[in-house]
């Protein structure tokens, strides 16, 4: 069975990994190209292109998948099925209709829920108790085609965007050699999905700013749905700062109001409730707990943050 893989990030590159480990062939692997990185924007692989250089496999990052090129680059390696994770860009149906297997997409959210670009963070972003992948056959639409399999894990109140992602990326490296198997036994179901189903859009700045007149619920889920990249954030004294962990509390005030600041975090009023940060980065800072923090703090009386 030959496979050309298509995926850019971490979460694509687990399951590329496991796919060369089984033992699958891999004539070729498409990625994004190089983006700017870091202060000194240096061009930078993506993930999925670094690992799969060091191992040895063809790697293209064609700037559009619907040029004649694209189409001819990928009926050249005669493969059985494509298997696309996370790659960032739409397929024509030129480009889907190849393969005799079909197009096959590793995707993180139990379909129909979370289509698009951020099913992670929005999943963790809206309180979900449950997540999990769905593999399916993908059609002209964003996340809509039928679904092959799906496998589903419990989200904690207190797991973050990196620690789910983390977990589904190893979950649906899983289910894409589980999916395989199937194939290779001729056996794969196809469940159509419903029409109507949940959005996943792109995170924003919007996102990442944390006003407080939200409930502390959804304050917390906010801060923990963007840890530990790209991070939410408020503002103090005119500056960014960075809020990775908190708890919700029962305490009440004007919101953004701090209502009590020690060792067990700081207490910030919302619009329903309180939230205790306990791990947060000012500007031009590192990552810190809330004690670092109000060590550091001129003014720790009164402080109050969006004021």
């Amino acid at each position: 069975m030959k496979i050309v893989f298509m995926g850019t990030p971490e979460f694509a590159k687990v399951a590329l990994e496991a796919l060369v480990q089984a033992g699958y062939e891999i004539p070729l692997v498409i990625t994004q190209p190089d983006k700017p990185k870091g202060r000194k924007y240096t061009l930078t692989p993506s993930e999925v292109k670094e690992y799969a250089l060091s191992v040895g496999l063809r790697v293209e990052t064609p700037v559009s998948m619907r040029t004649p090129e694209a189409e001819e680059l990928l009926r050249s390696v005669e493969a059985d099925l494509f298997m696309v994770a996370a790659y960032g860009k739409i397929l024509p149906k030129n480009i889907l209709d190849i393969p005799p297997m079909g197009c096959i997409c590793i995707h993180a959210s139990l379909l129909p829920a979370w289509r698009g670009a951020a099913p992670i963070q929005r999943a963790v972003m809206n309180g979900d108790t449950e997540g999990g992948i769905s593999m399916m056959y993908m059609d002209e639409g964003i996340d809509t085609g039928d679904i092959i399999l799906q496998k589903k894990i419990t989200i904690t109140d207190s797991m973050n965007a990196g620690e789910y992602h983390d977990a589904m990326a190893a979950m649906g490296a899983r289910a894409a050699l589980e999916y395989l198997e199937m194939a290779a036994e001729g056996n794969v179901p196809r469940v159509k999905q419903p029409q109507e189903g949940s959005y996943a859009e792109k995170i924003t700045g919007e996102d990442l700013y944390v006003s407080f007149e939200e409930t502390a619920l959804q304050t917390h889920n906010r801060i923990r749905g963007l840890a530990p990249v790209p991070s939410a954030y408020c503002m103090l004294e005119g500056k960014r700062v960075k809020l990775h962990e908190s708890y919700v509390g029962c305490g009440k005030g004007v919101p953004g109001e701090v209502l009590s600041a020690g060792k067990n975090g700081i207490e910030v009023a919302c619009k329903e409730g309180s939230l205790f940060i306990t791990a947060l980065q000012p500007e031009g800072k590192k990552r810190m707990d809330a004690a670092s923090f109000l060590n550091g703090l001129q003014n720790k009386e009164g402080f109050r943050f969006n004021g």
